[in-house]
């Protein structure tokens, strides 16, 4: 998808398209660098800066 989608994301959601725990995303995300957005009390990460953080994550790996 070119540009990625603007949709909000759960945190479970968010667990699931990155692959990791709940517990993982909740301690990490802020070391991993990663955007989130308060909506109210919830806490949401948009679509498309995550698949950003995981494309340029993916090139400095080496993955």
């Amino acid at each position: 998808m070119r540009g990625g989608s603007n949709r909000l994301l759960t945190p479970s959601q968010t667990a699931e398209f990155l692959a990791v725990s709940l517990n993982t995303l909740y301690s990490n995300w802020r070391v991993w660098g990663l955007t989130a957005y308060r909506v109210g009390r919830h806490l949401r990460f948009r679509e498309r800066d995550l698949e950003t953080w995981l494309r340029g994550h993916i090139e400095n790996t080496g993955v």
